[in-house]
């Protein structure tokens, strides 16, 4: 590599300071909502089997056969990164051996991989929190998981987002209506662009989520699965809206959410908004009740959602991210072993301190502009002498001279 400049991958990139911080937010608004409703977090690999997910996934879906990062080890096993939670979710609660264990709470963090085209929030090595409930089976834990989705949204103080609800229906009701949206999208084949005209025979739900032009005029007046549920489906979805109705989340209807992997039924979610452009869903879910059984355990029903969490870092308020409490100054070298331990105080307290390292005032009073420090506190040889700092806020330029305890009780009001 010598002599060429070094870059990353396209579409994968690193995670600076800015951005982690805002990353930590995320995480740490899941971790505490999630707390809330008796959510375990897990810790699931990187690399899986790729066989895990042609069977959970669906081989004609994008994902399987155009988006995967497989290939064959030094072993001769065939692994992948990646794609999605939920499918080594499954795996790992299978292997687990907690199928009789009652209902099963989990979340997680972590990297996902995914080869497409890169987009505004969209990365091929993207982060996700996600959650999957096991064991649940009721319209009521479905607007549980829809209220805590909320609450986490909420916790991140993002505004403008709106939740949009569907019924997929189930493999009772289903077939008929796709029988009923196949023969429809037949008639306007010329209409649909090429990839939907893929999907007709393959994926045919897939193609009511279409964003180019041409196939959201054909499809202005398709059938929907709404009106053709099975009166379990359809009591489930009512069961859903009035939860969520009691719960205080507002939500509207939007009969072409679809989700794009196969193994989805009856309830289907996603937060939408619109700073984000076309592409404006931040989390998305939806019931999975077939999924455990088809990869070899007992019929399970369960829930789950992902979020993008840098799609929600950049919906976040960032003005004070980042920014440094206190920038400790020494002025003069006899009081450096000072005003080291009085910034080990302030640091015990919790507090975000840099210590400017002594020498010129004026480079010491620049760092602390540059870190954008709320508050200086300067130590010289009469604060030394009488134990305590010049404490200075920044934004009003007050300064008092205080000890150590009643700086931390300033500092954290």
């Amino acid at each position: 590599m010598a002599g060429k400049s070094l870059q990353s991958i396209r579409g994968i990139h690193d995670g600076l300071p800015d951005e982690v911080r805002r990353f930590q937010r995320v995480e740490q608004a899941a971790r505490k909502t999630f707390a809330t409703y008796a959510c375990s977090e897990v810790r699931l690999p990187v690399l899986e089997p790729t066989e895990l997910f042609v069977r959970s996934i669906g081989e004609e879906t994008d994902i399987v056969s155009k988006e995967m990062y497989s290939f064959i080890d030094q072993g001769n096993d065939n692994i992948c990164l990646r794609p999605e939670g939920t499918a080594g979710a499954v795996r790992a609660y299978l292997q687990g051996g907690l199928t009789r264990a009652g209902a099963q709470r989990w979340f997680y963090a972590g990297p996902m991989f995914r080869r497409e085209r890169p987009q505004k929030g969209r990365l091929r090595q993207f982060q996700q929190v996600g959650v999957e409930w096991f064991g649940v089976s009721g319209p009521v834990e479905d607007a549980e998981v829809l209220a805590m989705a909320h609450a986490f949204l909420t916790e991140l103080a993002i505004s403008d987002l709106r939740l949009e609800v569907n019924s997929l229906g189930c493999k009772a009701c289903r077939p008929t209506y796709r029988d009923t949206l196949v023969e429809y999208l037949e008639a306007r084949k010329e209409q649909l662009c090429e990839t939907c005209n893929d999907r007709v025979a393959k994926n045919p739900m897939r193609v009511l989520d279409c964003k180019v032009a041409s196939c959201q005029a054909a499809l202005s007046d398709a059938p929907e699965m709404v009106d053709h549920l099975c009166e379990a489906c359809e009591s489930h979805f009512d069961g859903l809206k009035q939860g969520l109705d009691a719960l205080a989340v507002p939500y509207v209807m939007n009969a072409r959410i679809v989700r794009g992997l196969d193994y989805y039924n009856r309830t289907a979610f996603e937060f939408v908004t619109d700073q984000l452009g076309a592409q404006g869903t931040v989390l998305a879910g939806g019931r999975y009740d077939g999924l455990v059984e088809s990869l070899g355990g007992p019929a399970t029903p369960a829930i789950g959602f992902a979020a993008g969490v840098e799609r929600l870092s950049m919906l976040l308020d960032d003005s004070q991210e980042g920014r440094v409490d206190v920038a400790v100054v020494a002025l003069g070298a006899e009081v450096l072993n000072y005003s080291l331990t009085q910034a080990a105080g302030l640091r015990d307290a919790g507090l975000s301190v840099v210590h400017c390292g002594g020498g010129a005032a004026k480079r010491q009073f620049k760092m602390a502009d540059r870190e954008s420090a709320r508050f200086v506190a300067v130590v010289g040889g009469d604060e030394m002498a009488s134990g305590k700092i010049a404490l200075k806020e920044m934004a009003s330029g007050k300064q008092e001279l205080l000890t150590l305890a009643e700086a931390v009780q300033r500092l954290s009001a």
